[in-house]
């Protein structure tokens, strides 16, 4: 059964609905790898083993009887920590919510279970969720599969350790910060974040939570881009409020081949200078689809600079979890602010600035994030899709010292601030657009590199249909060496 561990969900529902394998038997499969080979990588850090195996057996006599549950029936998966789960803790790896058991499920946990899923287990975070890498005092730190000493991504860096190692189905995740797309990059696996608010939050949120917060989605990570079509039409839709008047149906893209693509390319930025070698991968795809008969654009850029729209980005990061702070946090940060000065643009003071944002600030931040997202939807009017990167360079080592823009990476033989790269999460997030990361090729020392793939507010099946053809006729999901 060793090639069950790395086929695509789609494919492991086929055998199943074929009886060439039975749910049991495929989550005792994945649980026995849990066992062999995430001691080392931690990734799965909680687990409900026994309510998931009932539930595979309630599957599996489903099926006998000519019962369908759905598009997911008996698929074995796995959930990021940040997910309400009952009977599970959901803590975001704060010490003081380790016993946070709350009782009801995500919206997106309750479509993917009355979809037929089996889920089994949790997977690893950062604090907060606000990092690249994933560890947190709770449950230590996950490794990528492609390298112990290197970082998976984060904040769903568990879910794409515990796909690319061949431990699980598959794998919901959020992000704000990249969390879906540079996991996904790093770890050489599939992952969309979709269009803001095209999937109910509701229930991936800290305690107490209930407005979505801005710029932040949920979405699917997999080992295919087939996998998240399927997923993200499960797990989409509004709240239990909203969806009584409207429910959310994404536009089919027309029936195209690669040819008919307009396609333009962003390899680098003066904000976030991009490892040589992410670069030459994306050129090499380039090349590709033009080969393919594509339209190729490679200085078509919407109207507006790199280093504005990262401005707006930081600004509305920023204010979107300048509420986890304290009382005297916040009176602290304006205390602080004051002494700033008007020239220090540092990603310090920009993240500063932002915490303490007054509304009619904030407001004003907000107009132009919307002007920015109005020149967006003009430029897509011309091109199908942008590819860019989804990271500045590939995983890099464990680096926990210190707080995360003190950190640094090597970019092109040069240190740079690891902050510098949310350029690349925020270029298509602050506008509230879907983005596709799908693997496009190896390093120099065997390190998956991800091409991140932006389309126009809710074109989320368009960015998921171009990872499709590039998968089949270009590149997809390779296993990490010894899994």
């Amino acid at each position: 059964m060793t090639e069950l561990a790395f086929l695509s969900a789609a494919q492991l529902l086929a055998k199943i609905k074929a009886r060439e394998v039975s749910s049991l038997e495929l989550l005792d499969y994945f649980w026995e790898r849990r066992q062999k080979f995430d001691p080392k990588l931690n990734s799965i850090i909680f687990d409900q083993i026994d309510k998931a195996r009932e539930r595979a057996k309630a599957a599996d006599a489903a099926l006998a009887k000519g019962e369908d549950w759905g598009p997911l029936h008996g698929l074995p998966m796995t959930i990021k920590e940040s997910y309400n789960w009952v009977g599970s803790p959901t803590t975001w790896g704060l010490p003081r919510l380790k016993d946070n058991f709350q009782e009801k499920n995500a919206i997106a946990v309750d479509r993917l279970e009355a979809a037929g899923a089996v889920i089994f287990g949790k997977t690893n975070v950062p604090l907060l969720l606000s990092d690249w890498q994933s560890f947190n005092d709770i449950y230590g730190t996950t490794a990528n599969p492609w390298g112990e000493g290197l970082i998976p991504g984060g904040s769903s860096g568990g879910s794409a350790a515990a796909l690319a190692a061949g431990l699980t189905g598959l794998e919901a995740g959020s992000d704000i910060g990249a969390s879906i797309r540079n996991p996904a990059h790093y770890c050489g696996v599939y992952g969309h974040k979709p269009t803001w608010e095209a999937v109910s939050p509701r229930g991936q949120a800290l305690p107490g939570v209930l407005p979505s917060t801005d710029i932040s989605v949920i979405g699917p990570l997999a080992r295919s881009a087939f996998d998240l079509e399927l997923a993200l039409k499960v797990m989409m839709g509004g709240d239990a409020i909203d969806s009584q008047a409207w429910k959310i149906e994404l536009p089919e893209p027309p029936d195209k081949s690669l040819k008919d693509f307009k396609v333009a390319i962003k390899m680098d930025s003066a904000v976030s200078e991009v490892d040589q070698e992410i670069q030459e991968q994306i050129f090499d795809m380039a090349q590709f689809l033009i080969g393919e008969g594509a339209q190729v654009d490679f200085d078509a850029r919407p109207a507006f600079s790199d280093e504005e729209i990262h401005d707006v980005y930081i600004a509305l990061l920023r204010s979107a979890t300048s509420r986890r702070q304290t009382d005297e946090e916040y009176q602290d940060n304006i205390v602080q602010v004051a002494t700033l000065s008007d020239t220090d643009q540092s990603y310090q003071a920009s993240l500063l600035r932002a915490y303490v944002m007054s509304h009619r600030d904030w407001l004003g931040v907000n107009q132009r994030r919307h002007e920015l997202r109005h020149l967006w939807n003009s430029f897509f009017d011309d091109y199908d899709v942008m590819l860019c990167p989804a990271a500045a360079s590939c995983a890099y080592p464990h680096d926990q010292a210190g707080e995360r823009h003190e950190r640094t990476i090597d970019v092109n033989g040069r240190q740079v601030p690891t902050t510098d790269q949310l350029f690349w999460a925020g270029y298509s997030g602050v506008t509230l657009m879907p983005s596709t990361v799908a693997p496009a090729g190896l390093n120099s020392k065997g390190l998956p590199i991800g091409v991140q793939i932006i389309g126009a507010q809710y074109q989320d099946l368009k960015t998921i249909r171009f990872a499709q053809m590039l998968e089949q006729s270009y590149r997809g999901f390779e296993a990490p060496p010894g899994y």
